[in-house]
């Protein structure tokens, strides 16, 4: 799903949680990515507030734990709490 339309289109009805990349940049990719795809999330479905940061389903067991802290730590550098 295109999270820039969803955003568009739900946004003012909607609260948006999830979004990062479970399956792919969450657990193989590397933290810089991970960061990247946390800004992107919350610049898409995060703009004008009604987002809650979370990976789209939950975390798999080969997430290595610094692309889980990554993923916290962008968002909580970046001022969003």
């Amino acid at each position: 799903m295109d999270m820039k339309e969803l955003k568009e289109n739900f946004g003012r009805d909607l609260c948006f949680h999830g979004g990062v990349d479970n399956q792919d940049i969450l657990p193989h990719g590397t933290v810089e990515q991970v960061r990247r795809e946390v800004r992107d999330c919350m610049s898409q479905l995060g703009a004008g507030g009604g987002y809650i940061l979370a990976p789209c389903h939950n975390i798999q067991p080969v997430t290595p734990t610094e692309n889980i802290v990554a993923m916290y730590e962008t968002a909580w550098s970046e001022g969003w709490y």
